[in-house]
């Protein structure tokens, strides 16, 4: 069982640790390994991070969230509209996005019990409901210019000469109480139980249909505070901000070594991936500047099939030691 678990995070902490390497080699004269560049990789992918966190937990689950992308979108151009067009305080908006998010995963998780259907199908349709929604509220990006939006995205610290933004703390928050959820309390032994069988889980007495609600409303929560991070980041907000996002946060957790049949994984293995597939966009865009965006969404799809057939390879592995 600890093989399913930890090779796949293994192997993506192997592999970057050697392509941050390599291109410390490579890149030498422009002190790629430097703490400066390190913490702007996190900061330039801590909006995603924190989706995937959320989807971590959903696929640990055997779920899947389709709708974190699109109500992202929702929650940027929330924000925005709450403050530039509704006279609404910067900190009581940004909160909204968050609290919008998990009401809207809340209600997906509500259906998903109730109707029974797939997770797919429900989480499809909140994709679309989530993306109209944006059209609503506004059809067009709408800048912020607030003063105390600005105060809030000029927080930070300063750790070693590199500069840690509000999106790279709260990214490093959540990751941290993610971990500290699934590792060290009930409610995350019982995402790996549910996730391993939910028949089974049910049948030790635990709460699966309350856990399966809490998590998907756990996905849209932290979908909604990556449309306020990204809000804090642009200075404006869109609802066209997190198109095609959900595919990214899928892809890290299963680069991360999470099953997408759920029950094996971990966040922290999300997090590596995350930051693997950063650091393969950051060398093709801002170090080789001939790569272009088409080849490194090839790399990243590469990495993402040789993690699929790894994890099949061990379960079957797995399932033959077994028997």
């Amino acid at each position: 069982m600890s093989r399913v678990r930890f090779s796949p995070t293994l192997l993506t902490t192997v592999l970057f640790v050697l392509l941050a390497a390599a291109a410390s080699i490579r890149y030498q004269d422009q002190h790629f390994l430097s703490a400066r560049t390190m913490a702007d990789l996190v900061s330039g992918n801590a909006f995603v991070g924190v989706m995937a966190v959320g989807m971590t937990l959903v696929i640990l689950s055997g779920g899947i969230d389709l709708s974190v992308g699109a109500v992202m979108g929702l929650c940027n151009i929330t924000v925005a509209v709450l403050i530039m067009r509704w006279g609404w305080p910067a900190l009581p908006a940004l909160l909204a996005a968050p609290v919008l998010g998990a009401v809207i995963g809340g209600g997906q998780g509500l259906l998903i019990r109730g109707s029974r259907l797939p997770p797919f199908i429900i989480t499809l349709a909140g994709l679309f409901l989530a993306r109209g929604a944006g059209y609503l509220v506004s059809l067009e990006s709408v800048g912020i210019d607030d003063e105390g939006h600005a105060r809030l995205a000029a927080l930070g610290i300063t750790v070693a000469e590199a500069r840690l933004s509000v999106s790279t703390l709260l990214f490093i928050g959540v990751a941290g109480l993610a971990v500290f959820i699934t590792r060290r309390t009930p409610f995350g032994r019982t995402i790996y139980a549910v996730g391993g069988s939910e028949e089974a889980a049910a049948l030790m007495g635990l709460p699966v249909a309350r856990t399966q609600v809490a998590i998907y409303a756990i996905s849209g929560a932290c979908a909604g505070l990556a449309g306020a991070m990204l809000s804090l980041d642009l200075s404006s907000g869109s609802h066209s901000e997190g198109t095609g996002l959900e595919l990214d946060a899928i892809a890290a957790v299963v680069i991360g070594g999470t099953l997408l049949t759920g029950g094996a994984g971990s966040v922290a293995g999300t997090v590596v991936g995350v930051l693997l597939m950063g650091l393969v966009v950051n060398i093709a865009t801002a170090y080789e500047g001939w790569l272009s965006s088409g080849l490194t969404k090839v790399v990243i799809a590469g990495l993402l099939a040789v993690f699929v057939v790894l994890q099949r390879v061990i379960g079957r592995d797995d399932a033959g030691r077994e028997r």
